[in-house]
């Protein structure tokens, strides 16, 4: 399994998001996007989604901390 977490400074979304994987032992990578307008512009253009984290698992975008919830707890993601 492949995640991808696209973070910004503060974030408590961000922060639990990263704390959820931690938590599971299961590696990420963290991209930290504070303060790189152009590419947190181009990522939110890409995804359709305007607040972070943005989290990508095996490469397909799942959404923010709470959509990554909420298909964790509906079982469409198996972790």
């Amino acid at each position: 399994m492949k995640v991808v977490i696209y973070s910004i400074v503060p974030c408590p979304y961000c922060e639990r998001a990263k704390k959820f994987f931690m938590d599971r032992q299961i590696l990420f990578e963290n991209i930290d996007l504070t303060g790189q307008f152009q590419e947190m512009q181009s990522l939110k253009n890409k995804t359709h989604h305007s607040t972070f984290p943005q989290i990508f698992i095996d490469d397909e975008f799942i959404g923010g901390y709470s959509d990554l919830m909420e298909k964790v707890n509906s079982g469409q993601i198996k972790i």
